[in-house]
């Protein structure tokens, strides 16, 4: 513990403050994939004219909690001819990166878990991992479905980087820097501010690549259930399988509050009397549960897309996309 406070002074960053509010953030983590799965079926529910979960706890809010003991219990099987560390470490090679891109994101003024200056890149560097644990799925399983869906997987994770990257680059040109503190301060003083107007394009990139990376329907190919009865996770069972479904829930958050913050002024209120100071954590929680609403009613209203199409979709229309309206940018930059 303390080569690990020595190494953090080194980084400038408070120890204990870092440690405790690492700590939070992966519980936060944790138990929002938790809510989220109800919220997901709950959707589901409404949007089939029914109720959804209602059986656990006053109108099924205590479905989660029964989720989580039933899967804390249940037997974890493994095939076996598997490859054991690589099949038991993939859950955790999922999990990790998104809980640790989490103490970059600013959830209020002045609260942030590691205020570092290259957030951005961060971001993009760690998640990029994540195509890292689904190929130790597919290979560490020894299946055949199982390997096509990580393949599937890889190669969708790989391709939607591209644009998802090239779409950044306009919010860092229109800031001036990659940290998300100055990114969400220099959108503050009403909506107008905001980037999502003059990078609508940029925006709907990032939304696009964020269904794609987190593999969510109409990206959900690496799964397919009708086709390779649920990919790269199929062998997996009771806590592993609850930590990839963790992984991806905690995903879908994450590309949420990314978008908050980078397109939609992450806390900052949409009017200026509207300002809450600390509590502005209200105003990212408001936005970020909007987008992951989205999230979930597109997964209930649009059809698998087929894998060329997917692929034509990211190279020849998203990634072209981003370019142009970089060139556009800089001129405007240049022009006003």
């Amino acid at each position: 513990m303390g080569q690990v406070v020595e190494f953090l002074n080194v980084l400038n960053q408070e120890p204990w403050r870092f440690i405790i509010g690492a700590f939070a953030v992966l519980n936060l983590v944790l138990g929002s994939s938790a809510v989220l799965v109800m919220a997901e079926r709950k959707v589901a529910g409404y949007f089939q004219l029914r109720f959804g979960p209602n059986r656990v706890g006053p109108r099924g809010l205590l479905q989660p909690l029964a989720d989580v003991i039933k899967l804390l219990t249940k037997e974890n099987t493994a095939p076996g001819r598997a490859d054991m560390w690589i099949f038991l470490a993939a859950p955790i090679a999922m999990l990790l990166p998104v809980a640790v891109v989490w103490m970059v994101i600013p959830f209020a003024p002045e609260t942030v878990v590691a205020n570092i200056n290259v957030a951005i890149l961060f971001f993009v560097a760690i998640t990029s991992v994540g195509a890292l644990g689904v190929i130790m799925a597919g290979y560490g399983s020894r299946s055949n479905f199982s390997l096509l869906g990580a393949l599937r997987g890889a190669a969708q994770m790989i391709s939607y980087e591209v644009p998802l990257i090239l779409s950044l680059l306009g919010v860092v040109m229109l800031t001036g820097s990659l940290s998300l503190v100055d990114v969400v301060n220099a959108q503050g003083g009403g909506f107008w501010n905001w980037y999502l107007l003059p990078q609508l394009p940029m925006f709907i990139t990032f939304y696009i690549a964020g269904l794609a990376e987190t593999k969510r329907v109409p990206f959900d190919l690496p799964e397919g259930e009708s086709e390779i009865v649920g990919g790269y996770m199929i062998e997996y069972s009771g806590m592993t399988w609850a930590l990839i479904q963790a992984a991806e829930f905690a995903g879908m958050a994450l590309m949420s509050a990314m978008t908050t913050t980078l397109f939609l002024g992450g806390w900052q209120p949409p009017i200026a009397f509207l300002d809450l100071g600390q509590f502005n954590w209200i105003w990212f929680a408001i936005k970020t549960s909007v987008v992951i609403f989205t999230f979930q009613w597109i997964r209930w209203s649009i059809p698998r897309l087929r894998m060329d199409q997917l692929m034509d979709l990211g190279w020849k229309v998203l990634t072209p996309l981003t370019i142009v309206w970089l060139v556009v940018t800089a001129g405007a930059m240049l022009v006003f």
